[in-house]
């Protein structure tokens, strides 16, 4: 299953469910939250207080009588300067004692979305483009972060501010006041939120656009070898600016709608500051209003409408990123394919025997890749698995891991199927050595303690030794600590094989899977490694996956599969004695390494 492409849907209003995963996180931390709301309601006292000191203190100045230093009314001024700093105090104070709630909410959002990709299955992740994810999910714990930093203690603080100041304005001035001011606050709202309706397909285009043009280079660069190997750096410049052309261009609408929206609520905040100011000057001109009041109306509009614009930014802020936070909470309802059962006991290995009883699967239904097939592996054997390119080898091993499941037919390791047993328990007994080598861009040493990464040094190194590797170490200057570079950039096909190697024989598995472990190797280097494979491989259930067939005249048994069946079975001697396809095949690899 595909998770749904929200940003595809600019009609796709705020998702609401957001605020509900969120809310049990802000629940672990009540007495934080308690003390932050706190310091919420004691800067808004302060913040509303301010203005009406400011009145107060304007009136004494503009007393019939004399004005003197000694007669102004200090307890007023020092008062409004505290209040000014109570209110900015208090705001920093409740940021600071939420922001753990915030981060900690981070750190679990992301840590719950990351442990949910490594769920799911193959499937998924190879229709899934790594760069494009990435950004989904930066962007959507950002969108997070958001929402409940400034949503949670501005929004709603904003409006119980708006609230009150009309109300203040009503009791104080009149109902003309209250209703300007309530008039103009409720336009401000519905055109905002109009103007941001309209604005948000700008937006979700712009996120779509960077989301390409990041994948594009996350891709090229990693595959930088293909790219030089082919000489395509210009047309890898060429996509790359195209996709940042697009994005140029989404970003230029997205930008001339913000425009507009900002210059509407600007008219709107202008108009009904120079209404309230003017009736506050005709009642200073009548003489039912002072001078103080006239002050403190223009404190409050300004005061009112400075969180009212914010409140238009974080409505924009929200609208925007919407896409976003809808991308990542989609991912964590993604379902995987592989599914363990409810409570499913651990693998319990006694011998390592491995069955394939009646195993039939594709990729699709117009794609069969094995049809039917059946065999065995006896505990303790060396078995290996031979055919053409397509025959189904390397899918053997991916139906074995539970990469896959079966269409048809079960899949038994001594005598436990492997759908009915925990999937974290299956994968610490089989130690694979995949075709397609991966190391992490850090030393090779931590790249081979990967594999057990609770082993201590000696075992590793032990590894090491085993792997054959200590030689090549030996010559590179820092050693084990040399970094290997990006997915093992720095590294030969042949040393990349071989730290992965050490790195399976570090996890010390009961089963070993060999999926063309020595493709990449000259063949000194393969009969030393296979050397070492085969004693390792005593006592344990092994498989080995291989084209070249030079590497398995040793196994125990051969199994020759041909388009998803086995016709073929029996050890090296025994299947040259059939001269059946096995000989065909090997005889086509003598040729192929004889001197011209």
């Amino acid at each position: 299953m595909k998770a749904s492409n929200y940003a595809d849907q600019p009609d796709q209003k705020i998702h609401w469910r957001v605020f509900q995963i969120i809310w049990p996180y802000l629940l672990e931390y009540k007495t934080r939250i308690f003390w932050a709301v706190v310091c919420l309601v004691l800067s808004k006292v302060a913040s509303v207080s301010g203005p009406f000191l400011l009145k107060h203190i304007v009136d004494a100045f503009s007393a019939d009588a004399p004005v003197n230093v000694l007669v102004i009314p200090v307890a007023l001024i020092i008062a409004y300067g505290f209040a000014r700093f109570s209110m900015i105090l208090m705001g920093e104070i409740r940021d600071t004692v939420f922001g753990r709630v915030t981060e900690r909410a981070m750190r679990k959002i992301g840590l719950e979305v990351f442990r949910h990709l490594h769920y799911l299955d193959l499937e998924f992740h190879s229709e899934r483009r790594t760069g494009g994810l990435s950004r989904d999910i930066d962007r959507g714990i950002q969108g997070i972060s958001f929402l409940m930093r400034f949503f949670v203690f501005n929004i709603v603080p904003t409006l119980l501010e708006i609230a009150v100041v009309v109300a203040l304005l009503f009791y104080n001035y009149g109902l003309s006041f209250a209703c300007i001011t309530l008039i103009a606050v409720l336009l401000y709202i519905v055109c905002s939120m109009l103007i941001t309706d309209w604005r948000t397909d700008f937006v979700r285009q712009s996120a779509r656009a960077d989301s390409r043009a990041s994948t594009i280079c996350v891709e090229s660069l990693l595959n930088y070898e293909t790219v030089k190997y082919f000489t395509n750096e210009q047309y890898e410049e060429e996509r790359y600016d195209e996709a940042l052309k697009k994005w140029e261009s989404a970003k230029r609408k997205e930008r001339l709608s913000l425009l507009g929206l900002n210059t509407v609520q600007a008219l709107i905040i202008s108009v009904a500051m120079t209404l309230t100011m003017w009736l506050a000057a005709l009642g200073v001109a009548d003489n039912t209003m002072t001078i103080g009041d006239f002050v403190l109306i223009n404190a409050f509009m300004m005061q009112l409408f400075l969180p009212l614009n914010f409140l238009g930014f974080v409505y924009r802020e929200i609208r925007g990123s919407t896409a976003n936070i809808e991308n990542m909470f989609a991912l964590l309802d993604v379902t995987s394919h592989i599914n363990e059962v409810t409570n499913a006991p651990d693998l319990k290995i006694s011998q390592g025997a491995v069955s394939f009883q009646s195993v039939s699967f594709g990729y699709g239904p117009d794609r069969p890749i094995l049809k039917a097939l059946d065999f065995t592996i006896q505990a303790g054997k060396q078995v290996a698995i031979v055919g053409a390119s397509g025959a189904g080898k390397s899918t053997l091993v991916k139906l074995l891991f539970r990469f896959y499941d079966p269409n048809n037919g079960k899949i038994l390791i001594d005598g436990q199927d492997v759908r009915n047993i925990s999937l974290k328990s299956l994968r610490q007994a089989i130690g694979v050595v995949p075709q397609d080598t991966v190391l992490f861009n850090d030393s090779i040493f931590e790249n081979i303690r990967y594999g057990n990464p609770q082993a201590t040094d000696n075992e590793v190194m032990q590894a090491i030794k085993l792997a054959h590797l200590s030689d090549f170490i030996a010559d590179l200057p820092d050693g084990v600590a040399t970094l290997v570079g990006e997915r093992g950039l720095k590294l030969s096909g042949g040393e990349k094989q071989r730290v992965t190697i050490a790195r399976t024989i570090l996890k010390q598995p009961p089963i070993l899977v060999f999926d063309e472990a020595t493709s990449s190797l000259d063949s000194q280097s393969e009969r030393s490694i296979m050397a070492a494979l085969n004693e390792i491989s005593k006592d344990h259930t092994s498989v080995i996956i291989a084209h070249r067939l030079s590497t398995v005249v040793d196994a125990d048994k051969i199994l020759v599969l041909h388009q998803g069946t086995v016709v073929e079975s029996g050890s090296h001697l025994e299947l040259l004695g059939v001269n059946g396809r096995y000989a065909r095949l090997w005889a086509a690899q003598l040729r192929d390494r004889s001197p011209a």
